[in-house]
């Protein structure tokens, strides 16, 4: 397992289309995808579960990946998090 912390630069959070952007990356990648705020755990590959969630602008997050191409899946995480999704 790898994971990484992140705060949401993302003026509106983790929306609808950052969301479907994070979901659609994600499941090209075998590995279970999981994203932890304020101690409960999210399935990272469900859109619905993302939205529940709330994330908001300046939320704290960590990406956990674990499975064979976690190293994979966690630098794409890493990627689209720290670009603001293409937002800012």
């Amino acid at each position: 397992m790898v994971s990484k912390s992140f705060t949401i630069k993302n003026k509106m959070g983790f929306h609808m289309r950052p969301a479907n952007v994070f979901v659609t990356e994600m499941t090209k990648f075998a590995s279970d995808v999981e994203i932890e705020m304020d101690g409960k755990k999210i399935n990272g590959k469900s859109i619905m579960n993302i939205m529940a969630a709330c994330i908001k602008c300046g939320s704290e997050i960590t990406v956990e990946c674990s499975g064979a191409d976690e190293a994979e899946a966690l630098a794409e995480a890493t990627q689209l998090i720290e670009s603001g999704f293409g937002e800012e």
